[in-house]
């Protein structure tokens, strides 16, 4: 499946310009954008997922964007049966599918085409520890997979409750642990004739625009969104909202913290977040970095270009973009 099969990923930490840079990519080699983000794909959760506006989209065509209830099933399987379906559609357009978004994981899945070993027994067993974390709370299920494995669990956070799932009812299904399925997984070749940029700036630009976006997030209303959802039924340990700034507003709308706390904490997680993320891209292979600290976004579009043609993932008449 997908045997040489164009595709680029443009991913990197959160906040650090990957929305824009992908459209004009996508613009210049007609491309269309598959979503790798664990929370856009929720109808209904816009602000708090930084989530791209159809006006903002300049006409490409999104995937995995508003797709599915809050209260519905998304975890890394879904995730790669929706990209696969997605990219299927691309290729058939004769357009280049375009992976942009900062869950390295779901990437992974996809460019390698990862063996989830998916059951009908896998349901129950996700369904158990779904109520498992609800009513003993995410640190409590952490543990559960740190003493089956440790390895998985050091390198997953333990409010990434959906991650933390997964990797224990893999082990539950099969005996084996994920950090180890996933080792052997990674070591396959890509069916895909692809690029893997990563798109990353200086720690302190990066940890600005952070407290900015966050900022932003409040004034365009994202307390009233997160009271929005609970209003329709969703609660605080519910797998939707363990997203960044929703689970923060929830214990805030609880009445546990302060608003201000909650912008706080907000903030500090998703900078720690940031720095998760660099350290997943780092160890990913065939990687190509891209520094917005050495160059404007016009002169990395150039390098990007340049790289697909180098390896003929486009033809050569891409060589001079031109973003005015």
């Amino acid at each position: 499946m997908f045997q040489n099969a164009p595709l680029i990923i443009l991913t990197g930490p959160t906040a650090v310009g990957k929305t824009d840079l992908s459209i004009k990519l996508a613009q210049k080699i007609n491309g269309e954008i598959i979503s790798a983000d664990s929370m856009q794909v929720y109808k209904g959760m816009d602000i708090g997922s930084a989530k791209i506006k159809p006006m903002e989209m300049q006409g490409i065509k999104h995937y995995l964007i508003d797709v599915l209830e809050p209260t519905e099933e998304f975890n890394v399987t879904v995730f790669q049966e929706l990209a696969n379906d997605a990219i299927e559609e691309i290729l058939k357009k004769g357009k280049i599918p375009i992976i942009t978004g900062g869950t390295g994981f779901y990437i992974q899945s996809v460019l390698y085409q990862i063996d989830f070993k998916e059951n009908d027994d896998n349901h129950r067993i996700r369904q158990e520890l779904e109520d498992f974390a609800k009513e003993n709370g995410s640190e409590a299920l952490h543990l559960r997979l740190k003493e089956v494995d440790p390895e998985a669990a050091n390198q997953i956070h333990h409010n990434n409750v959906k991650r933390v799932i997964r990797a224990l009812e893999f082990y539950l299904l099969t005996g084996e642990k994920i950090s180890a399925h996933n080792e052997a997984e990674a070591k396959k070749e890509s069916p895909f004739h692809f690029a893997y940029f990563v798109l990353n700036n200086d720690r302190e630009t990066l940890y600005e625009r952070i407290n900015q976006r966050v900022d932003i997030m409040f004034k365009e209303g994202l307390v009233d969104e997160v009271k929005a959802l609970m209003e329709h039924g969703l609660k605080r340990n519910d797998i939707a909202m363990q997203g960044l700034g929703y689970k923060e507003i929830a214990d805030y709308l609880n009445g546990e913290c302060t608003l201000q706390e909650a912008e706080y904490i907000i903030k500090r997680d998703t900078r720690h977040f940031a720095k998760r993320q660099i350290t997943w891209f780092k160890r990913e292979k065939d990687v190509i970095w891209l520094n917005k600290n050495e160059k404007n976004d016009a002169e990395i579009l150039d390098e990007i270009i340049e790289h697909l043609v180098k390896r003929k993932i486009i033809g050569g008449n891409f060589h001079e973009p031109d973003l005015s």
